[in-house]
């Protein structure tokens, strides 16, 4: 017998969403066997089983994960199409999953999404918050934010900005080995490193030197660690705690820090260069409504 296998998809997207037939069905409005006869002719009709059944819990397999990310961006498309059809682009809705690095969504999304919300009161965002790198079309992940230059050539990139990195310390940390005044001090003090969540590689400071012609070089110095960080709160909490200088990146937050005297910023006369930020997604997606008016709302958030 044919299913429709886009309400077929739906179900299931709800079902493993909710991880209950009953509350699957309560909210599609739907009697429970429907539900679950639904799901059962979708694994029929794939040859797989999508979901481990138990009497007390349902559980993803393998091919349903797999799944699950691909018709999570499906029925996307789908929604998108509809409203472009129907002429309400102009009021994005829907279901939006994005990542971004766990500093800035605890410092700077979350405290500003009354405005997101304010703009686009139907859209249902799904925030992830990790430095890890994603798989954004078997996630179901519909655009990430990251620092760093871009490798991935199938990605488009869209500057938001990019923040100062400055070297600093606590003054606990001064006190006791004492302020570098040039790059060969650095030998005498800890460092508070920070590595790759991709790689597992230790990033080096970084400085620009000037020349004999004046033309800014790049110098890179490494120090062994007490402690390393893949993440940004960790890396300030890290170097608030006293244990040895770190190259941080110049946001908001270690702004306030600086000021309120928490952390001092040292080697002022070398410059560290600057991390520049991006929001990605897709190349071979159309810009739905929703990443859109997501996009423009954080370039915006980032504009000095």
């Amino acid at each position: 017998m044919a299913i429709d296998r886009f309400k077929a998809m739906e179900v299931f997207t709800r079902v493993a969403e909710l991880g209950s037939f009953t509350h699957a069905a309560d909210t599609l409005h739907m009697p429970k066997p429907t539900v679950s006869n639904m799901v059962q002719d979708l694994e029929a009709h794939l040859g797989v089983r999508l979901l481990n059944r138990t009497t007390r819990r349902l559980n993803l397999t393998a091919d349903g994960v797999a799944y699950l990310a691909r018709a999570n961006l499906i029925l996307g498309d789908l929604q998108d199409l509809e409203t472009q059809v129907r002429g309400a682009l102009v009021t994005p809705a829907g279901r939006l999953r994005v990542d971004v690095p766990a500093a800035m969504g605890r410092h700077v999304l979350m405290p500003n999404l009354p405005d997101f919300f304010k703009r686009y009161p139907n859209i249902a965002l799904e925030v992830g918050s990790s430095d890890r790198p994603v798989d954004l079309v078997r996630e179901g992940i519909d655009c990430v934010v990251r620092g760093g230059n871009v490798f991935d050539e199938t990605l488009v990139a869209r500057k938001l900005g990019a923040f100062p990195v400055f070297t600093c310390a606590s003054p606990k940390y001064l006190k006791k080995f004492g302020t570098p005044k040039t790059l060969a001090d650095l030998s005498k003090h800890q460092f508070v490193n920070y590595f790759s969540a991709k790689t597992g590689k230790v990033f080096a400071f970084d400085f620009y030197v000037a020349d004999a012609s004046g033309q800014p070089q790049l110098q890179q110095i490494n120090r062994p660690h007490q402690v390393a960080a893949n993440d940004a709160d960790s890396h300030v909490a890290a170097t608030l705690a006293g244990l040895g200088l770190a190259q941080l990146v110049g946001t908001e937050n270690l702004q306030t820090h600086l000021e309120e005297g928490r952390l001092v910023r040292v080697l002022k006369g070398f410059e560290c260069g600057e991390l520049p930020l991006f929001l990605m997604y897709p190349q071979n997606r159309h810009l739905s409504a929703r990443v859109r008016a997501f996009a423009d709302w954080v370039v915006e958030l980032y504009k000095v």
